[in-house]
């Protein structure tokens, strides 16, 4: 297994380098497939090496670690609430970090020294929130966490957050309402390296989280009732994998806008792959992930005249496939 596990990833990572050669090449800016190595050995014009080091390769990496986050965040909430239609965007989690970044972009003054880092945060605390609120209402103290309530009473929260936004749309001025737009559409605007440098810490420790805890996860995948047979501690397990669900979520949501289905496609994708078991299902999900948002994201810039958020593009792909998920229970 652990041969077909090497190999599943190496075929993945051939497959999001291939994604990114098309992304490099492609785009509004003119930058020619021929002269992309060149250009990335500094034999490049000034025009070229802006084109790609500025433009073409922070949107990539950037659009890659928040599919990964999203993907991440998808496999540990499927395997803490153990329903396969668990995803950051349907629990509210992205709702939840939207009207926290929302709040502070209306509200509060921005520093440009610190907003990049701050946002997260902000993200983060929107988002916790939201889902302590979400644990509270649905959580019973006989049965426990049951799967179907928590989900459903995330649909509520989300659709609740999202009628939020619209009126503080209504209030703000028209500058800050385009940014709120832009970011309810999915369409992904932290493309800097500065947002590199801001994510990634909160990346890293996500999945080291989720790594080291996975075994943990295959067992609160079994019920309650079977985790505190084997003496795991589960409530104090779902609640640190619930934090860490929220945390590399709610900064991906952070820079790339409201993008659902990433957390709900990626890791079913893994499963049927790999296997249920969360070791292998975590990192071949984060692959998944960041290739699908970043395919998105390369065709919703090139397919029509007018670019297409990447948001629109996965909703476009992941809506069918949570119908389909729901008919198939």
């Amino acid at each position: 297994m652990r041969k077909r596990m090497t190999s599943v990833l190496g075929w993945l990572a051939l497959l999001i380098l291939a994604t990114t050669a098309a992304a490099l090449g492609t785009g509004e800016a003119p930058l020619s497939y021929d002269r992309i190595i060149p250009t990335l050995l500094g034999d490049g014009s000034m025009q070229e090496k802006f084109i790609l080091f500025s433009l073409r390769l922070p949107r990539i990496v950037i659009t890659l670690l928040a599919g990964m986050a999203l993907a991440l965040s998808g496999a540990i909430l499927q395997g803490i609430t153990r329903n396969d239609l668990a995803d950051p965007g349907l629990l509210g989690i992205n709702a939840g970090a939207g009207a926290g970044v929302a709040l502070f972009f209306l509200f509060f003054p921005i520093e440009a020294g610190t907003f990049l880092y701050t946002l997260p945060l902000v993200a983060f605390a929107g988002a916790l929130l939201t889902v302590a609120a979400i644990y509270a209402v649905s959580y019973n103290k006989t049965t426990g966490l049951q799967p179907v309530p928590f989900i459903l009473t995330g649909v509520g929260f989300s659709m609740a957050l999202s009628g939020l936004m619209i009126v503080l749309i209504s209030a703000a001025d028209r500058t800050k309402v385009d940014f709120i737009a832009r970011w309810l559409s999915g369409n992904i605007w932290g493309d800097d390296w500065p947002f590199i440098s801001a994510m990634l810490p909160w990346l890293a420790a996500g999945t080291l989280v989720a790594l080291y805890r996975a075994k943990h996860l295959n067992i609160l995948h079994l019920g309650d009732p079977v985790s505190i047979g084997v003496g795991a501690h589960v409530r104090r397990e779902r609640l640190v994998l619930m934090a860490a669900a929220v945390a590399v979520a709610s900064t991906a949501v952070s820079v790339t806008g409201g993008i659902s289905f990433i957390g709900l496609m990626a890791p079913h994708i893994a499963k049927l792959i790999v296997g249920p078991r969360h070791e292998r299902v975590i990192p071949a999900s984060m692959l998944i992930g960041g290739w699908l948002l970043l395919a998105a994201d390369t065709i919703g810039r090139n397919v029509l005249a007018e670019p297409l958020p990447a948001g629109v593009i996965v909703s476009l792909i992941g809506a069918p496939y949570f119908i389909y998920l729901l008919l198939k229970r």
